[in-house]
């Protein structure tokens, strides 16, 4: 059984990657890793399920134990990726989608180079900052800095090995699953496949 793929999607706040990996995992091929982040739970948000919520002497104490794949800071909160989960799923052969800040793609691209990152814009100036004031959760002061953070965010894109536009919600899931499947059929991902193919053939023809 070929392993699943590590996939990193990013994106600025308020571009909709959420909503785009919540339906993407509704496929059984795919899992997301759980992270861990020492922000207040939103409304409706469940720990264990949307987030491991934690406190920072704890989650410190995670890094320094090496217990974590990546982590970063975003907007004064510290996030991370448990790693054990993460090279579990892939082995049992499921895609498992991380969904993390630009800071935390650099990180796991040293430990995993051939994980697949993917970077999701707006399509168009502007949807940034609706979005966020359409949530009507953050005072002025909060959406003005995830606006800034969103346009650094978008500055990084060029590292990534994909850019994909989130304008139709339907188009950008078909156009990142095109990607993934792509890369799953590379043929540095295909040998043991193959290798088993051949094996097999020849002891036929040794019968």
């Amino acid at each position: 059984m070929n392993k699943g793929k590590v996939i990193l999607i990013s994106g600025p706040s308020g571009v909709g990657k959420g909503t785009v990996v919540k339906e993407i995992i509704k496929d059984e091929n795919y899992a997301l890793s759980v992270s861990v982040t020492t922000r207040l739970p939103r409304e409706g948000e469940i720990d264990g399920v949307n987030y491991f919520f934690t406190t920072k002497e704890d989650f410190l104490h995670r890094v320094e134990n090496n217990l974590m794949l990546e982590h970063a800071v975003y907007n004064n909160q510290f996030y991370g990726t448990p790693k054990d989960y993460v090279e579990q799923t892939v082995a049992q052969g499921k895609n498992i989608i991380l969904e993390i800040e630009v800071q935390g793609v650099e990180q796991v691209k040293k430990l995993m180079p051939e994980a697949v990152s993917i970077f999701i814009m707006p399509d168009k100036a502007g949807v940034i900052e609706h979005r966020l004031r359409k949530r009507n959760t953050e005072d002025e002061q909060t959406i003005q800095n995830r606006l800034h953070i969103a346009i650094g965010e978008m500055k990084q894109a060029h590292k990534y090995d994909y850019i994909v536009i989130n304008g139709e919600l339907e188009k950008c899931i078909c156009d990142i699953k095109s990607v993934i499947n792509a890369e799953r059929y590379k043929k540095e991902n295909m040998l043991d496949f193959v290798k088993g193919v051949l094996e097999n053939d020849e002891k036929t023809l040794c019968q």
